[in-house]
């Protein structure tokens, strides 16, 4: 009888029985719950108290910058640090300064100046927050269950983003904007208690090199410069043709995905019938996302960061079918099947890169991969307005939906993204404690104890954005 490897399990059942990923899982739906539900809080908060575009505009950039600015500090801390412990510091901190807006909004004389710097320093919260991610999911999880860990993660994520604005208008109707971000805050507050209660082993390797069972992550880490930590993440991100590629295709998402959403209400209301059009637009696109996070805990790519970056390709379809004035359902599915492709390929890049990048870089070229996407998006938000202004929306909209088509796809021509294949699975997670534990009782005879390659040159030939 031929001999058949078993399907990794599923969410369902790693939740089941990963106790710490469980806890990390429930802390970061509410965190994601808090995430999704901010901004547009915050939009109709600043617009009550301002009713200026302007002064939105002056809170959502001090948020932004402090966290492009201090990603990769964030990545360096990361992993020089414990991940577990900064993620929980960080939500502390986002606790504190969502419960300071709801104050202020409570007190009925809210100071725009007060809001600006509490979100800015959320946003450098987050900019510490976002690298440990992938760092605290390796260290929980062995790499045979790692996609169904993603998946869960990219799924309640997807489910937030459906939800997350119209939760943020119910609180604010209902119970207005101060308790609204108090509700906010909680969120934070119980996502810190439920990491307090994690317990994991953080086992680090750094390029080349295994770190050996029982041994801290020390080792003069402590005495190496910020510059020739950031030197050295950088050069993980650039060894890496695959890898590099990519980000420029994130790159590119990230800036078509802005033009589109600045031209694409004012194109909605004034041609394709009404900001009920827009508001359909989005939501298919909410939907489209959780459908296409749901079929990647399914599929099972060969080359996965080639599928992911075809489906990122399709976003172009909306672009285009704007541009051309295209009729309101046609445009309302194209952008339902490309956030579909966003969908996608969040948990299959969480997994392709946790799996192939040696983890003690992982928070550093996390963080670059988070600040080249995001720092993408300012210039969208700045140049489809001029552009359209100059020449007409449908010039921005084409230009972009080539950029985003000719990128994303083009990563096709790139050895490593064609030929990329998931690395072997290091038992980094619960199983990895275990046979640190008790290594003379442990068996090396699972596919998930092979060691893994530690370089670009070493990885397997053959197996995303962070909009």
């Amino acid at each position: 009888m031929p001999h058949t490897e078993p399907r990794p399990p599923g969410p369902s059942r790693l939740l089941r029985h990963n106790h710490p990923f469980r806890l990390f899982f429930i802390g970061r739906s509410l965190s994601l719950i808090g995430d999704a539900v901010i901004p547009a809080a915050l939009a109709l908060a600043v617009l009550r108290v301002t009713g200026s575009a302007s002064a939105l505009a002056l809170v959502l950039g001090c948020a932004m910058g402090a966290r492009l600015l201090l990603l990769p500090l964030g990545g360096v801390l990361g992993d020089r640090f414990d991940a577990r412990k900064i993620a929980l510091t960080t939500d502390l901190v986002r606790c504190a300064t969502q419960l300071f807006v709801g104050v202020q909004l409570l007190s009925g004389s809210p100071e725009l100046w007060h809001m600006a710097a509490a979100e800015a320093v959320s946003g450098a919260a987050t900019a510490f927050a976002l690298p440990t991610l992938p760092t605290l999911v390796t260290a929980m999880v062995d790499g045979k269950d790692r996609h169904a860990a993603n998946t869960a993660l990219g799924v309640v994520k997807s489910g937030t983003r459906v939800g997350g604005p119209a939760l943020a208008g119910a609180l604010v109707l209902v119970a207005g904007p101060g308790l609204a971000f108090l509700l906010q805050g909680l969120c934070f507050a119980a996502s810190a208690c439920l990491l307090s209660a994690v317990r994991v082993r953080m086992r680090r390797t750094a390029p080349g090199q295994e770190t050996a069972p029982g041994q801290g992550d020390q080792g003069g880490q402590d005495r190496r410069s910020l510059r020739k930590d950031l030197v050295e993440g950088w050069h993980e991100v650039r060894s890496r043709d695959w890898y590099w590629t990519s980000l420029v295709a994130h790159a590119a998402w990230n800036g078509a995905a802005a033009v589109l959403t600045t031209l694409g209400p004012v194109l909605a209301v004034r041609e394709l019938g009404g900001e009920g059009v827009w508001v359909a637009m989005l939501q298919t696109g909410a939907v489209g996302l959780l459908l296409g996070s749901l079929l990647a805990g399914r599929a099972h790519p060969r080359r996965p960061i080639l599928m992911a970056n075809l489906g990122l390709a399709t976003y172009a379809l909306p672009l285009i079918l704007l541009a051309a004035g295209a009729p309101a359902p046609a445009t309302i599915a194209a952008y339902g099947v490309a956030q579909a492709g966003l969908g996608f390929l969040s948990p299959v890049w969480e997994t392709s890169v946790q799996a192939a990048i040696p983890s003690g870089v992982l928070a550093r070229v996390t963080s670059y991969d988070w600040l080249l996407s995001m720092a993408a998006m300012p210039l969208g938000y700045v140049l489809g307005p001029l552009a359209a202004d100059a020449w007409g929306p449908s010039v921005p909209l084409y230009a972009a939906a080539l950029t985003v088509g000719v990128v994303c796809a083009g990563t096709a021509a790139v050895p490593g993204v064609r030929d990329f294949r998931q690395p072997p699975a290091t038992p980094t997670g619960s199983a990895a404690s275990d046979k640190a534990d008790n290594p003379s009782g442990a068996k090396a005879d699972s596919p998930t104890e092979t060691k893994a390659p530690t370089s670009a040159d070493a990885a397997p030939l053959e197996s995303a954005p962070r909009p």
